[in-house]
């Protein structure tokens, strides 16, 4: 039986690939510093959970063990993650790193974290050119793409067998900060109205977790030094995202697509408001062999109905989701409530 070392692999894209190699017989062994945040289904299934601190080398050490035939990092986020992580890389017969699309910049410079949204000419491929590498913080918004980058190069650089995957807005189970869950409180607090800013046109394209997993299977059995965009078959809009959740969830609202001119500070706010979009071609994961778990309406539901479960029995849960302010501007009921009273007849 091939073993699969996952490297974070209690949280949302770790779960998601666990689970994917489980399924396709794999022995999975995952690794991270809470064994409490291990999901129950994952060791009910099979899996192994290794209190391993993805700084400690010699932790790691001891989780790679006799070696793996796949090793996924999913937390590697600086060139000194990297290279912590190249030894074992060497030792493993295919390694894959998770990247993101925020290392992309347009023909101005501009990335998916920069003020002004960058404008790509078409679908982005992996030719795209990348912010410089560097290593100012990565938790800043400039300091993310580029710390990526400088981390992707020196895993590349390297010549094992490496692949990089390059996701976009990533959406699934266990995420800490889901962004559906903009739409499915609306449900739960059965809000009349949703409003989306730009007439809900914005597209921001969305990454199932399990079609990341499904990509890093597919790529499990051809090792290569490569770079892979990774993202959902299809690319829907903001209006199609809150569609395909109220359907889910059987809600019925009234849609209030706001102009440009009526798109006043927080008013119909949402994440995936990116205009000109934001598409990423995913022709070589598909010559590759690639094949999705499915599309973005298939694959949000197991999402929603995770967000309604936690909401109705994990206070705390939810208040982490709230606690950094990121849900303030997309949840701003007031403001809505003034829009629907000023527009009421007197």
């Amino acid at each position: 039986m091939p073993r699969a070392l996952v490297l974070g692999g209690s949280g949302l894209i770790g779960r998601a690939v666990a689970d994917r190699m489980l399924q396709a017989g794999w022995q999975v062994d995952v690794t991270g510093r809470d064994p409490g945040r291990m999901p129950p289904e994952l060791t009910a299934a099979g899996a192994r959970f290794t209190v391993a601190d993805r700084h400690d080398q010699a932790q790691l050490r001891a989780a790679f063990g006799d070696g793996a035939d796949l090793l996924v990092d999913c937390v590697c986020y600086t060139a000194a993650d990297a290279r912590l992580v190249l030894p074992f890389a060497r030792a493993a017969d295919s390694t894959v790193m998770i990247s993101s699309k925020a290392v992309y910049v347009d023909d101005q410079g501009r990335h998916s974290n920069s003020d002004a949204s960058p404008e790509f000419a078409g679908p982005v491929r992996e030719t795209q050119p990348t912010m410089a590498p560097s290593d100012v913080d990565f938790n800043s918004r400039e300091g993310y793409g580029a710390n990526k980058v400088a981390a992707e190069r020196v895993l590349l650089d390297s010549g094992v067998p490496v692949t990089v995957l390059r996701p976009s807005k990533v959406h699934g189970v266990g995420g800490t900060r889901p962004r559906e869950w903009m739409f499915v409180k609306r449900v739960l607090d059965r809000r009349p109205a949703v409003f989306l800013a730009r007439r809900g046109a914005g597209v921001d394209h969305p990454t199932a977790a399990a079609n990341l997993a499904a990509l890093v299977d597919t790529v499990a059995a051809v090792p290569g030094r490569r770079i892979l965009n990774s993202a959902d078959p299809d690319a829907p809009s903001g209006l199609e995202i809150a569609r395909a959740i109220a359907r889910h969830l059987g809600h019925q609202w009234e849609e209030v697509l706001l102009e440009e001119s009526e798109s006043v500070g927080t008013l119909g706010r949402h994440p995936w408001d990116s205009v000109p979009p934001i598409i990423l071609d995913m022709t070589a994961a598909t010559e590759l062999g690639y094949v999705p778990a499915g599309d973005y309406a298939t694959t949000v539901a197991a999402q929603a109905d995770w967000l309604v479960s936690a909401a109705g029995r994990d206070a705390g849960l939810v208040r982490g989701w709230m606690s950094d302010g990121f849900f303030d501007s997309l949840l701003d009921y007031a403001a809505e409530d003034r829009y629907l009273a000023e527009r009421r007849p007197r």
